[in-house]
């Protein structure tokens, strides 16, 4: 507990919003997953995927998307070198442990598929030939709500890849009152220092997976996910793949709260986060915005009996 703490105090010197999205983003983190933070400019997405990123002491790269950019700018290329007569690799900025992707909804889809086999298996092909990617690997996206200018949808299977997806809000008088005194993204951001090492986050990652999730919780999980598929105003359901991922969630919110074990509030805590992204209601809502979904999730949890 000592190191995620450190983490968290690390990150919230930077931050100083929403206290539930720290918390978040860690445990995405343990949990291998890829985050995608939605709200409107200015809110703090930006400073933090920074603020986690540099709390890690690994490799950081960070992309800002546009429309004119091509896969070719994120994976790298293949180029002729004439010395040596060989074709050498020009690696990407994905060739990194933590991968900040700005306004990903800006870029096309073209562009945005070219970061979903990474996502999947932390490798990626070019030219035919597989390059695995250094661990622990994560992909930080930050994108703006749907009905800006200039936006793209994220495909339903990009929106997959991740494992959370959350909004910031606005914080509170306090917190806006603390955030124009410190101004945290021009000075305390650049100072800020890592606490945990690439080898110290996997071996969290795997003390994550060695939480215990009782048969019954499964069971809970898989009876969610049957509700989803059998609802009459979802067209697409939750999948085996969103189950494994409220389950490692479930797990990784267990661990960051020193236990062992997970209870029935551990999977509930990250309903929202986890699944809203992954159904596709009558009016698509998965794509558009999460608002919809939420309250079909809700209802659906309300008809599950819960495991004491």
């Amino acid at each position: 507990m000592d190191k995620i703490n450190a983490l968290r105090e690390n990150i919230r010197q930077v931050f100083l919003g929403n206290e539930e999205a720290v918390e978040q983003i860690i445990r995405c983190l343990l949990a291998r997953g890829h985050l995608l933070i939605e709200d409107v400019p200015g809110v703090g997405k930006t400073v933090l995927a920074t603020a986690i990123a540099r709390s890690v002491d690994c490799k950081f790269s960070r992309i800002q998307l546009t429309p004119d950019m091509i896969p070719a700018d994120v994976l790298g290329v293949t180029i002729h070198d004439r010395t040596t007569g060989e074709f050498v690799l020009k690696k990407g900025p994905i060739f990194t442990n933590i991968l900040l992707a700005d306004e990903i909804n800006r870029t096309t889809p073209r562009t945005q598929t070219a970061l979903l086999e990474a996502m999947n298996e932390a490798q990626i092909s070019i030219d035919g030939k597989i390059h695995k990617l250094d661990q622990p690997f994560m992909v930080l996206a930050t994108q703006n709500p749907y009905e800006f200018e200039g936006t793209y949808l994220l495909p339903e299977n990009q929106l997959d890849r991740f494992l959370m997806r959350i909004r910031l809000g606005y914080p509170d008088a306090e917190a806006e009152r603390r955030i124009l005194e410190l101004r945290p993204a021009q000075g305390l951001l650049g100072a800020l220092r890592p606490v945990l090492s690439p080898e110290q986050v996997v071996e969290l990652q795997a003390e994550v997976d060695q939480v215990k999730l009782d048969r019954t919780l499964m069971e809970y999980i898989i009876a969610f996910a049957n509700a989803t598929r059998e609802h009459p105003k979802i067209r697409v359901g939750l999948s085996p793949r969103g189950s494994l991922a409220l389950a490692q969630a479930a797990r990784a919110t267990a661990f960051t709260e020193g236990r062992d074990n997970v209870i029935p509030e551990d999977i509930l805590e990250n309903v929202e986060s986890v699944c809203s992204h992954r159904v596709i209601t009558g009016s698509g809502l998965s794509a558009a915005g999460p608002e919809g979904a939420i309250e079909l999730l809700q209802s659906i949890l309300e008809s599950i009996e819960s495991p004491v």
